[in-house]
This record gives structure tokens, C-alpha cells and sequence, in this order.
């Protein structure tokens, strides 16, 4: 063991010996394994070590102004599980459909259904009936919790579908009659199935446990910690959807740290600087086309966005232009980045501090008890610091796999706990990870290999250019070329050759954009996920037969 540290570059937290990256964050103390102990619980035992008092705000709906403290968040959550044992009669390894927008009440749900042992299964309110079917015969639910907007859409189950924008739901909430009885949960019993974005492939259920969210909570505090020392609670804007991964831990995350949840219930441009004037907003997550907006839309100038301190990107790479375009026209607010995946429960690498931030174009270090391989796609030979290849991570938050579906777990679960990420990277000499693409994703032409990515950055890049997106475009000659799909800036004439040159004078000639078409928006997931495959639908692949002239 002694031999093995000897071999780690403290810069790098590269092992020599091993061919494996460590992080280099200081150590997380985790909760002992065979201890009992729920997400939940863990979460409100860091509330209760905060210095802010019982009646500080917890959440605030973004659009009324309700407000609830993190007093009533307790009772709330207390009273609803209560009802939900007692009454609805659910037991430990049962599944919770959640079928919702995001809501004040979804946290208190969450946190419910987490003390009882209920495995949470969280989906798109927008998905369509078929969809819904889909997840539903993956996770198994005995109930489905939904909204008078979304319970169309739900089959029949065991128990009868709670509305928790409902009189009835509200009052469960706050009923006194029923004591709940503490249920004794291992903290590898499974807390949540989580769906895949199926940006390239279909829908598949995340297994996650409680351990891989104390883990998350445990390591993200620390992050926290080093980062951020206040005489106030932080005011986080909810962006993100609940039922995506980072928007479900987050709202652990939030009562662990003792913010103030700001919930809007679905992204809106206006809505979303509105909020951060009226609540004083201090930290906010965006996907990179909202960093990118901000930097450009002369409409954020006139709201009074100087209480933001952080901006946390993530679900796609932000090129250096953009970050440089934000760092300018917002120089206080600290732009940070972070990878991380649903399978790994939210992020293993983020930038922490001023320093870290100006690392433009990284997601930052691993976090504390992170270990990651760069591993050669074709040889898979692990690679050392600044040399490309697939990124495989280790750690406590990696999911137990996908339900029901052994042969794509054991192709992601690779050996002795590594998980493949099929994310295209490297790792410089200082430790500091890089995404560069998607494996599945890179263009192939001529035997080159040319990341979307990249020209994605370099196309948004163009002040004319709202957002962008690359897809390969097959060709007989050279196998693939890369198609630019651009959403123009409003009322401007920019044409093809223009923006061609643009990228021409930017990048390799093998890299050089040789097709082009203009569309009014990029399709995207609710996460801010690009949707390629939507585009290669519309513009690559032919219609169906039926629809054929």
C-alpha cells in the first residue's frame, strides 16, 4: 500500500503503477456502511448541525411567493409518511411513480417516501402515454403520485393515484392523527430508479441506493465547505427538473446545507431572471445554451441579477468562448463546472473556488473517494495524464445497475466496481478532467474523428449564432461529414458560407462543417441534454415508407 501512494503524482493524483487516477481532494468521512440510515435521515442529521434556526426558509414556490421553514419541511414530511404507512398502507422496497412538475410539495414527497423505504421513481411530466407505460413496466410501481395535469396518463395500479396538487394531498401533509413508526433501512436497499435521458438509446431504469445519495450528500457538503463560508443561507434556484438526477439530489442536497429552495416549476426565460431579482438569488444551475443566452440576451439587463455569486453548469461541455463571453458581461458571479452522470448519482468532478474556475473548459477535479481510468477505445490500454480515451470511474455513488436489463449493466459495470462512461476525455497534469465528447457521438471522416463538441463551441461562439448543434451527415466519398444545424440571433441575415468560413478559420481542415441548415430550435431533454438523434431524424434519415411520395 505504502509502494502504491509512492507512485501518486500529487498533482495529478495520477498512479503511475496502477495506470489510475485519485482524487486529490482532501477525505470525506462517510457514514459506517452497516450503519441504518436513510437518505432522508442523513440529510436532516447535517440540518440539524447548521447554525440557521428551525423557522429558516426551505423552499419558496417562484411564482406565489409560498413559503415553507425548514420546521414545517419536517412536520410535512413526518405527517405525509405517517398517512402514507399507516393509511395508504406502503412498505420498505415498494415503488412510487412520480409523475409531477416541479412543486414545493415534491421535496416533502420525496423526503416521505425515502423514511419509509419506498423506492422513488421519478419520470417526465411531458412524457407521452407510451412512454410512461414504458418506465412504469421497468420500475414496477404499486402507486403513482401525480397532478390533475398529468393523471391521464397513468394505467391502473394496486393503489389508487394521489394527487399532490390536490385539497386532499395538502391535508396529509398536516394531519396529527397518525404517528409515524420508524422504519430500519440498510443503506443498500434501493432509494430511487431513475431514468436514463435516452439521448442515445432507449430508456433504461438507474438503480440507486441509499448509500450511493449519503455518499453524494456527504462529498457534495465537503465541496460545499471548501468553497463557501457564509453568514447567511445560500438562495439556490431550482431549474433543474426533480426528476432528473441532479434536480432529485439536489433537493437532498438542499436540506443538507440548510438553502433556501427557490422551485420554479418549469424553465421560462423571463421567470427565471425574475426569480433571481425578487429572491436574491445567490447560486443558480443552467445547462450551457442559458450560460451562453445570458452572456448574449440584452433582456437580462434589465432585471437586478447582482445578488448571484455562482453560476454551476453542466450536462454538456461550455467551450472557452462562452465562458469567456459570461466571465465579461459578469465578472463578480463565478462560473463552476461539473460532470457527472445519472448512473454515478450526479457529479464525481466539479471546479471548487476561484482558482479551479479558471480552468476554462474543465468540469473540474474527481471529488473525495473518486478514482477514474482513461482507457484507450481500442486497445484498452489505461492511459496516462493528457492523452485522450474513454472515461471509467470508481467511487461511492456508482449506481448498483439497471433493472431488469443484466447485459447492459455488465457492459457499464465492467470489473472490480469500475463503471464505463462512454464519455471521451482526459485528465491533465494537474488533475483537471475534460469532456470531450460522447464516444458514440464522434464523427467519422476519412478515418478522422471529429468530436460535435467542439464545433458546437466554436459555432455558438458567433455572436449571431443563438445556439448550434453538429450531427454526422453519411457521405460515399469520406464515410461522414459534419452538419451544422444553427438557430440565428433574431432579425439577423446570417447565411451558410458565412458561418462555414467562420468554423473554416477555427479548426483542422478534416473538421471543417461541409453541410449546414437553419431551424428554430434545438431539441433538447428537460435536463438541457442536446437531442441528436431527433436531428439526425429530421435531417439525415429518410421518411418512413408510408410517408414517402
Amino acid at each position: 500500500m505504502e509502494q502504491r501512494s509512492l507512485q501518486i503524482d500529487p498533482k495529478s493524483g495520477f498512479n503511475s503503477l496502477t495506470k489510475t487516477f485519485h482524487s486529490v481532494r482532501p477525505p470525506v468521512h462517510l457514514p459506517p456502511e452497516n450503519a441504518f440510515l436513510s437518505a432522508a435521515e442523513y440529510a436532516f442529521s447535517l440540518r440539524a448541525k447548521s447554525p440557521w434556526p428551525d423557522d429558516s426558509v426551505a423552499l419558496i414556490n417562484s411564482i406565489t411567493g409560498q413559503q415553507i421553514s425548514y420546521s414545517e419541511f419536517a412536520r410535512r414530511t413526518k405527517s405525509l409518511a405517517a398517512y402514507l404507512q399507516k393509511v395508504t398502507q406502503l412498505f420498505k422496497h415498494d415503488v412510487a411513480f412520480v409523475l409531477s412538475p416541479n412543486s414545493i410539495q415534491v421535496p416533502i414527497l420525496y423526503f416521505s417516501l425515502l423514511s419509509l423505504g419506498v423506492i422513488i421513481s421519478p419520470a417526465n411530466p411531458v412524457a407521452t402515454e407510451p412512454e410512461v407505460y414504458g418506465q412504469i413496466q421497468l420500475s414496477k410501481p404499486v402507486i403513482a403520485f401525480a397532478t390533475s395535469s398529468t393523471v391521464h396518463k397513468l394505467p391502473k395500479l394496486r393503489h389508487q393515484t394521489i394527487l399532490i396538487d390536490s385539497p386532499e394531498f395538502e391535508s396529509m401533509m398536516v394531519s396529527s392523527k397518525y404517528e409515524f413508526e420508524h422504519v430500519k433501512l440498510s443503506q443498500s436497499d434501493l432509494a430511487a430508479i431513475m431514468y436514463s435521458s435516452g439521448t442515445t438509446g432507449k430508456v433504461k431504469g438507474v438503480m440507486l441506493t441509499h448509500k450511493n445519495f449519503i455518499a453524494q450528500t456527504a462529498i457534495s457538503s465537503a465541496a460545499w465547505e471548501m468553497s463557501e463560508k457564509r453568514k447567511s443561507p445560500s438562495v439556490m434556484l431550482f431549474t433543474t427538473p426533480y426528476f432528473h438526477i441532479f434536480g432529485f439530489f439536489y433537493s437532498i442536497r438542499s436540506v443538507a446545507l440548510s438553502e433556501k429552495a427557490v422551485v420554479m416549476e418549469r424553465f421560462a426565460w423571463k421567470n427565471m431572471l425574475k426569480a433571481v431579482q425578487e429572491f436574491s438569488v445567490t447560486h443558480v444551475a443552467l445547462t450551457p445554451p442559458v450560460v451562453v443566452k445570458l452572456s448574449k440576451d440584452g433582456s437580462a439587463d434589465g432585471y437586478d441579477l447582482s445578488s448571484l455569486e455562482t453560476v454551476i453548469c453542466g450536462a454538456a461541455p461550455l467551450g472557452q468562448e462562452a465562458i469567456a463571453a459570461f466571465t465579461a458581461r459578469f465578472p463578480k458571479v463565478m462560473l463552476a463546472q461539473g460532470y457527472g452522470l445519472t448512473e454515478s448519482t450526479a457529479a464525481v468532478a466539479r471546479t471548487i473556488g476561484p482558482e479551479e474556475n479558471m480552468k476554462w473548459g474543465s468540469t473540474g477535479k474527481l471529488y473525495a473517494g473518486f478514482e477514474a481510468k482513461v482507457v484507450d477505445a481500442e486497445t484498452s490500454e489505461a492511459l496516462p495524464p493528457c492523452r485522450e480515451g474513454e472515461l471509467w470511474i470508481r467511487g461511492p455513488t456508482i449506481m448498483k445497475g439497471y433493472v431488469g436489463e443484466p447485459e447492459a449493466t455488465s457492459a457499464t459495470l465492467v470489473c472490480d466496481g469500475w463503471m464505463r462512461t462512454g464519455d471521451l476525455c482526459y485528465i491533465d497534469e494537474n488533475g483537471f478532467l475534460f469532456i470531450v465528447d460522447r464516444l458514440k457521438e464522434l464523427i467519422k471522416y476519412k478515418g478522422y474523428q471529429v468530436a460535435p463538441a467542439e464545433l458546437e463551441q466554436v459555432l455558438i461562439s458567433h455572436p449571431q449564432v443563438a445556439d448550434a448543434a453538429v450531427i454526422p451527415y453519411p457521405d460515399k466519398e469520406t464515410g461522414q461529414v459534419p452538419m451544422a444545424i444553427v438557430v440565428r440571433q433574431p432579425q439577423n441575415t446570417l447565411n451558410e458560407t458565412e458561418i462555414m468560413d467562420f468554423v473554416a478559420k477555427q479548426v483542422a481542415p478534416y473538421k471543417k462543417i461541409r453541410r449546414l441548415a437553419f431551424i428554430n430550435s434545438i431539441p433538447k431533454s428537460a435536463a438541457g441534454k442536446l437531442l441528436r438523434k431527433d436531428l439526425i431524424r429530421k435531417f439525415v434519415l429518410p421518411p418512413p415508407a408510408s410517408s414517402r411520395l
